[in-house]
This record gives structure tokens, C-alpha cells and sequence, in this order.
């Protein structure tokens, strides 16, 4: 099916090259920390100013655009969050203010779009990983903040009846993990990731009343071997920060750690064929493109073929999907 195409004239041009202005502003805002304290404590631009050591003219210029976007009122001088602020308040017990301070970082590469593509890789690349602790609790905290619910209907949509052990690769703070785990009681999980991040799920699975379900270890994929022994492993949001040969020795390791006949579960953009559809895939291989060395969005038959070669059969798609929501499975063949 050919791609369906619009014919935009120069003020839908316009209009377009204009979007990052809304926001630029926005994570300017999350930055400032601006929507928690006027969710805390509605008030003027002048009290705020102080508060936050900032310029009041410059201040009261961007919460007046902020209520030009919707994100604020505005009434007799005092700002306060409308509903899509307070989403962006650490107030919010859904807030998403955590993946905004992620994409404030993600922004640093995009602006290096164009020397990426005239040298194929953007010179000023920080893997997320090896920067401050700060940023990194930032990058899984909006990990876990965009993830819960699709992880409940990722969870729900593939039960593991009659599974035991379930390996999370890069398991985050274990939003994943604790979703397979409400859904299949009698599964137990082994969370892998690097040293900084088992703190952040240590504390999110003892919330959750899960900790004694999962064992965690730390490690780093690219490095290390994984904890054997289970019989599914999961790899979410994993395979676009890899180039197809990165991949294939994930998956090696993967293999190696499932016992015979065991299930890999890949949960990611999928792309077509041609690598333009799903729109959202298209724009985050971009993202993967100036933030990482060989990351990209894999169509089937590319990951198809890495699995095939670490070993791996019955690779099939298991769900498409427009936002990260694919899933691909594989079996380690029974001896």
C-alpha cells in the first residue's frame, strides 16, 4: 500500500517548522520545575521569580506562553496548572514530568541533527548511561512513568501459564517485571541491570509488594553474560539502542541464559518493510540516530534474521503496534 501523503502549503510549512517553539517552552518549564511549585503554591510571576532566583520579565514571559498552550490559567496575575499542567507537576500521581527532564536531555542531540547526517555520527554523543546520576534517574523515571499501563495490557495480552522465571534485560526500574508477575502469580523474575539502576527497582518493586518475587542482579549486557537458569526473557524497549550485529550477540546471550525451549519476548518499534510506517518509528530512529553510535528501528525481517542466527526458531510478530508496542517471540529449541 503506498503511503497516503498531504500537500501542505507554505502556512502548513510554516506551521510545522514552528512546533518546536510550544516546546522548547514546555521543557523549559519542567526544568524550572515550574508546574510542581504553582501546583503547590498558585501565585505571580514576582513571588516565583524570587523563589527560584530567575528574572521576572523573562519568567512572566514564559508563563504567559504556557497559558497561550493550555497548560496554565491566568486570572488577576496569579498562575495555576490547568489539568495538562499538572501532569507536568511532581504532584501528579501520573505525572510525566520525568520523561519531560529525559527529553530536555534528548533535545541536546537533535540539535546536532545536521552534523550527524554530514558525518554519520553526532560528535557530542553521551549514551544516557554514562551520564550523571541525575539524568540517568531521569531517563527511567520516565521509563516507568510512560510504561505502566502499556506493561499491564503487554502483560494481559501474552500470559505465561506454566512458566517459573522470567529474565528482564535491562529491566529499568521493573515496571515490565512487575506487570508479567501481577499476571502470572506463580512466576518469579530476575531483573539485569546496571549498578546504578537496582536501587530504583528495589524501591519500585517494594512498593509494589513484589520484591520477594525477584531476584535482582547487576551487570551490563554489553559486557557481561546473563543470569540463567529461566525459562522466558524479556527484552523491552532493548533493540533500538543496537545496530543488527548488537542484536545478534544480545540475543547469543539470551539464548545461552534461557533453558531449552524457552521463550525470548522482544517488545519494540517494528517497523515495515520500507521503514517509514509507523510514523513513530520513523522519528525515533532519527532519536536513535543522534543519540546513540549504532542504534536504529528494526523491521521483522532484521531482527528475524539475528535471531535465526543466534540460535533461535519460530520467531514470529506477535503484535503490531504504532507506538513501541510490537512484540516479537522466539523459541531456544527444546534438546
Amino acid at each position: 500500500m503506498n503511503n497516503v501523503s498531504r500537500s501542505p502549503g507554505p502556512h502548513e510549512v510554516m506551521e510545522d517548522l514552528r512546533r518546536y517553539m510550544g516546546s522548547r517552552v514546555l521543557l523549559t518549564a519542567a526544568e524550572l520545575d515550574l508546574f510542581s511549585q504553582l501546583d503547590q503554591a498558585p501565585g505571580g510571576s514576582g513571588e516565583l521569580a524570587d523563589k527560584l532566583g530567575l528574572e521576572v520579565r523573562a519568567l512572566t514571559r514564559v508563563l504567559d506562553c504556557l497559558v497561550t498552550l493550555g497548560y496554565l490559567h491566568k486570572q488577576s496575575g496569579s498562575y495555576q496548572p490547568t489539568e495538562a499542567g499538572r501532569l507536568l507537576s511532581s504532584e501528579h500521581p501520573r505525572s510525566v514530568l520525568p520523561m519531560a527532564l529525559h527529553l530536555s536531555h534528548v533535545w541536546e542531540g537533535w540539535s546536532m541533527l545536521s552534523e550527524t547526517v554530514r558525518r554519520g555520527e553526532n560528535p557530542e554523543m553521551q549514551p544516557v548511561t554514562e551520564k550523571d546520576e541525575e539524568t540517568c534517574r531521569a531517563f527511567i523515571g520516565a521509563m516507568d512513568a510512560i510504561g505502566t499501563d502499556l506493561a499491564e495490557e503487554i502483560a494481559a495480552s501474552l500470559p505465561l501459564p506454566g512458566w517459573k522465571r522470567l529474565l528482564d534485560i535491562g529491566g529499568g526500574s521493573g515496571t515490565y517485571t512487575a506487570a508479567f508477575l501481577r499476571a502470572n502469580p506463580e512466576l518469579r523474575g530476575v531483573l539485569f541491570d546496571l549498578p546504578k539502576v537496582i536501587p530504583l527497582a528495589e524501591d519500585k518493586l517494594a512498593q509494589e509488594g513484589l520484591r520477594d518475587r525477584v531476584e535482582l542482579v547487576s551487570g551490563d549486557f554489553y559486557l557481561d553474560d546473563l543470569p540463567g537458569g529461566c525459562d522466558a526473557a524479556l527484552l523491552s524497549a532493548i533493540i533500538h539502542q543496537n545496530s543488527p550485529q548488537e542484536n545478534f550477540e544480545l540475543f547469543e546471550k539470551a539464548f545461552r541464559a534461557l533453558e531449552p525451549g524457552g521463550i525470548l519476548i522482544i517488545r519494540d518499534h517494528i517497523m515495515s518493510e520500507d521503514r517509514t510506517r509507523p510514523p513513530a518509528g520513523a522519528m525515533f530512529a532519527i532519536n536513535m540516530l543522534v543519540n546513540t553510535p549504532g542504534g536504529d528501528t528494526h523491521t521483522f525481517s532484521d531482527v528475524q534474521r539475528e535471531l535465526s542466527r543466534a540460535g533461535f526458531e519460530n520467531a514470529e510478530l506477535a503484535r503490531s503496534g504504532e507506538h513501541m508496542d510490537c512484540l516479537v517471540t522466539a523459541r531456544r529449541p527444546s534438546e
